[in-house]
């Protein structure tokens, strides 16, 4: 259902464009996001893109988990 951020894009981790930032929870088009594109690189995302909800997060030394009470899952390992 999620697929990883694009470093050279928006904030955006979803299966599709998002309205929210994953980052920061303000809405994708009201502003400039380039502080949370760099954080996303090296941290889960805090808010769901679909619906802004905060997520669950646990980083563990080989991967993070965000979860949404709605959405699902995201999981990544810290190693690639």
């Amino acid at each position: 259902m999620f697929a990883d951020v694009d470093p050279d894009g928006p904030v955006a981790r979803g299966d599709g464009p998002g309205v929210w930032c994953g980052q920061c929870g303000t809405e994708l088009a009201g502003g400039d996001h380039a502080r949370c594109a760099a954080r996303a690189a090296l941290e889960p995302p805090r808010y769901c893109m679909q619906c802004r909800r905060r997520m669950q997060v646990q980083v563990t030394p080989g991967a993070w988990t965000a979860t949404c009470s709605r959405h699902g899952s995201v999981e990544r390992s810290t190693w690639s």
